[in-house]
């Protein structure tokens, strides 16, 4: 259902099904997604919920997770009676924006990079970084994914790991 709405929201040339997606993803996920240009590619992690996304460009192959926040960082200049800081972000291509990040104004997210989990960017990061913080980066490190990768784990993995961590965080407690 999300995927199908999600294609009507960003991809259909009429408008009323256009607003009719955007209502069901808000009702549905609490999210507001509105680009002006985004690729067919993009994925959104757990359908979306919580996030509002309004940016110029999102590229191919983004991934975006949870309560993620994408939009401008606008001020008003009451002295040049005049707006500022105009313009929403670019996502450039393979960049993953991981759970609760903000992204504002009109910056670019460069290739490659990631949004780390809670960040808060409003300047350019260049490409191959992960970007972390108030508005911090530093080079990704070619040899790993963060985050994302399609080769993604298993449930059964998953589970025997979390069960391990139980199993010596009880030991630990003395259970």
């Amino acid at each position: 259902m999300f995927e199908k709405l999600l294609k009507q929201n960003c991809f259909s040339k009429d408008a009323e099904e256009r607003q009719r997606a955007a209502e069901e993803l808000e009702r549905l996920y609490c999210c507001e997604i509105n680009c002006m240009e985004m690729d067919e590619s993009v994925r959104f992690a757990h359908h979306a919920r919580g996030c509002t996304i309004v940016a110029a460009k999102i590229c191919e192959n983004v991934v975006i997770f949870q309560n993620v926040t994408v939009g401008s960082n606008l001020r008003y200049n009451k002295i040049s009676c005049e707006w500022e800081n105009v313009g929403n972000p670019i996502i450039d291509r393979n960049v993953v924006i991981a759970d609760g990040a903000k992204v504002l104004g009109p910056i670019v997210i460069s290739e490659n990079s990631v949004v780390a989990a809670g960040a808060i960017i409003t300047k350019d990061i260049p490409p191959n970084s992960v970007a972390y913080g108030v508005n911090k980066y530093k080079p990704k490190d070619p040899d790993y994914d963060l985050l994302f990768n399609p080769n993604m784990v298993g449930a059964d993995k998953l589970i025997e790991a979390n069960n391990k961590l139980i199993e010596e965080f009880n030991k630990k407690r003395g259970k």
